[in-house]
């Protein structure tokens, strides 16, 4: 299902696949044909790693597209090379991405591609061989993350542990929940779920929320599979 969500928080539970469960908070960009078939070539298994790559990299740059645009704007006027005034929006200042180690990193490409000049820094979550517990290994942010907008980008969320481990040290940088939005491709009800009940402030953009997600990305995406 893709819509945008505007109804408030009820109680999301793991099976569902209904957005509208998960709050305001958590949006699926606009279904369409495209995105559909990107998708899908994503998740076939016979997709060739070149394809997989090329086909990847558009689902980002749509998604980063979108993310950009729950991000704080101001008005602002220009005059135009015929001498007329413009009246118009900028971003405001402020503005850094954060991905998380490795499969995050597919995402920096897309938005540097949409922001020239944008900062990004790294967060790198382990899970132990035993109890899958996560933990922060290793983070770099800008020194001044505490007074920016974050885009936290991690393309497959299937549990939800890594990105709340990653939130939590966002916070402990001093970053507000409400100045941090989680872009994501694909995301299981169950990670949804254990994401908006840690962070109900933090917005959570992805293309698909659906019971299975392509746990493979990384591997296939990077060519280490």
């Amino acid at each position: 299902m893709c819509s945008e969500v505007n109804n408030k928080l009820a109680d999301p539970t793991p099976a569902s696949t209904n957005p509208a469960d998960y709050g305001q908070n958590l949006r699926i960009i606009e279904c369409s044909a495209q995105i559909r078939e990107l998708q899908t070539i994503i998740r076939d298994k016979n997709t060739t790693r070149s394809d997989f790559k090329f086909y990847a990299d558009r689902l980002i740059r749509l998604v980063i597209e979108e993310s950009l645009n729950q991000l704080p704007y101001s008005d602002c006027s220009v005059v135009t090379p015929t001498g007329a005034i413009y009246d118009g929006l900028k971003y405001r200042s402020g503005n850094c991405g954060v991905s998380i180690i490795r499969s995050g990193e597919a995402m920096e490409q897309g938005l540097r591609d949409c922001c020239r000049s944008i900062r990004i820094g790294k967060i790198l979550v382990e899970s132990d061989a035993e109890t899958h517990a996560a933990r922060v290994v290793y983070a770099r942010f800008p020194d001044d993350i505490s007074r920016r907008q974050v885009l936290l980008m991690y393309p497959i969320m299937a549990t939800g542990n890594t990105v709340i481990q990653a939130v939590n040290v966002l916070k402990d940088h001093g970053v507000p929940e409400t100045a941090i939005i989680l872009s994501n491709l694909f995301c299981t009800p169950a990670a949804a779920s254990m994401v908006v009940t840690a962070f109900p402030e933090m917005k959570i953009l992805t293309s698909e929320l659906h019971p299975s997600a392509p746990n493979h990305f990384g591997q296939k995406y990077f060519g280490t599979d």
